[in-house]
């Protein structure tokens, strides 16, 4: 397959500047007033893969945004290799931390920054790109469909019944994803294993209008105090989770496996210096590594609630809120999970405040096999492009409808991503490196040419 290496050299410039035009439309499913720009980044898609050579290529609707669909069937006796992954990205706010515009692309020091370089629409035209290559190299040894969604920043809701409906149509031998990271441009690694997330908002009251601070402050429970310090007795000195049985069902992973995992390459120091931080924080007892992947965590995501705006205003006031997710491992159910955070936060509530929780979104932990055709696929083609073998790793993010496939449609999943930690998705100067994107290029039509020969 040497054409492959020929044909990125002579087509990057194009792969990398339409690449910008999709980064360009802010497809941000979390808020209505850019229902209009996810509905055209759809479009874009469906567009991008009838230029590459697929057919049958639609936008299928669904109760929210459409799901892309396209596909190249060239012969029903061979495998089928179905792509999934996401167009829509998360909020930019706040926008005044970007060095440029959320959605005005540009390369600095071999970076792409944009909203949603990485995550995930960089990675989904990976897949366009290198599909375009095989269809104009002659090269697709199998059968491929597209399956883009445009709601995962907002929890999938519509994709469970999507898969339902359409299981005869989505019929495939693998799920192949690009959502994920690898441990660092010279050291190529496969995701075998996600955690689950429960993720719920929480609201405190106290009185039932904001009042003034001094006239009432001390004898009326303020909400913020209140819910600052029921979020802070959720862990305790250990960093542990204090919500009963929030550990129950938690599959403690080997120390064989957790020897393995050190294995990695891990730079604490560096680590500390990327993130600008004096220290790192977590649960007792195990590495940062581990924290970030084989252990359950509670983080608040966003915390408000009185005035905000500027200058001062002594109030004290009605009503405290927060966002909080909880990611999970292997066992943990996150529909119980959500029920235990709901019943002790209820419980620890004092008597001068009530307190709402409501349950947004969630997904299940998945861990994958490494002894399978398809993720021995994954890794020789990794192999052929890196020049090594890539490292089985945990992931410490949550891609809900991983074991949603399984369950639904029968399918393995591999999670053959090409981000890296640093790249910063979800926040300011989301960046995707130039390198891992024509990687990812070179890479995705080897994983068809050995999947096709392993399932021989």
């Amino acid at each position: 397959m040497s054409e492959v290496k020929s044909y990125i050299e002579q087509h990057k410039d194009r792969f990398i500047q339409e690449l910008f035009e999709l980064l360009r439309i802010p497809s941000i499913s979390a808020d209505p007033k850019y229902k209009d720009e996810v509905f055209r980044t759809a479009e874009a898609v469906k567009e991008s893969l009838v230029k590459a050579g697929a057919d049958n290529c639609r936008l299928i609707p669904t109760a929210g945004f459409p799901v892309v669909y396209g596909e190249k069937m060239i012969d029903p006796a061979k495998p089928t290799v179905l792509i999934y992954g996401h167009y829509d990205v998360q909020p930019a706010e706040p926008l005044e931390l970007w060095t440029s515009g959320a959605f005005e692309p540009e390369i600095r020091d071999g970076y792409i920054y944009a909203r949603g370089s990485a995550d995930d629409k960089g990675q989904v035209f990976m897949h366009v790109k290198a599909f375009e290559l095989m269809m104009n190299t002659g090269s697709l040894p199998c059968n491929i469909k597209f399956m883009i969604e445009g709601e995962e920043e907002v929890g999938s809701a519509n994709l469970a019944p999507f898969l339902k409906e359409n299981k005869e149509l989505l019929k495939a031998d693998v799920i192949l994803i690009s959502d994920t990271s690898m441990i660092a441009n010279d050291v190529p690694s496969l995701t075998v294993g996600l955690r689950g997330l429960s993720y719920v908002e929480v609201e405190v009251t106290g009185p039932n209008i904001d009042l003034h601070s001094g006239v009432y402050g001390g004898a009326v429970a303020n909400p913020c105090n209140i819910l600052a310090k029921m979020i802070a007795s959720m862990h305790d000195e250990n960093n542990h989770i204090t919500i009963p049985g929030f550990y129950d069902d938690v599959v403690e992973v080997s120390a064989e496996e957790r020897a393995e995992m050190a294995k990695a390459p891990f730079s604490l120091d560096e680590y500390k210096k990327e993130l600008a931080v004096g220290d790192v924080w977590g649960e007792t007892g195990y590495s940062v590594p581990e924290r970030t992947s084989i252990r359950p965590t509670l983080d608040v995501n966003g915390i408000w609630g009185g005035y905000t705006g500027e200058g001062a205003k002594t109030v004290l006031p009605s009503k405290a809120y927060a966002k909080i997710s909880m990611r999970l491992v292997p066992n943990q159910d996150p529909d119980k999970i959500t029920e235990l955070f709901k019943n002790h936060f209820e419980r620890i509530a004092p008597r001068s405040v009530t307190v709402k929780v409501t349950p947004h979104h969630g997904g299940l932990p998945v861990v994958t096999e490494t002894n399978t055709p398809e993720y021995k696929a994954a890794a020789m083609a990794m192999k052929e492009t890196f020049g090594k073998d890539p490292i089985p790793q945990r992931g410490g993010g949550s891609i809900p409808i991983v074991a949603l496939f399984g369950e639904v449609l029968g399918l393995k999943s591999v999670l053959m991503g090409f981000g890296l930690d640093s790249d910063a998705i979800h926040s300011p100067n989301e960046k995707y490196g130039v390198f891992n994107y024509l990687k990812g290029i070179e890479t995705i039509p080897y994983y068809f040419k050995y999947y096709t020969e392993l399932k021989k």
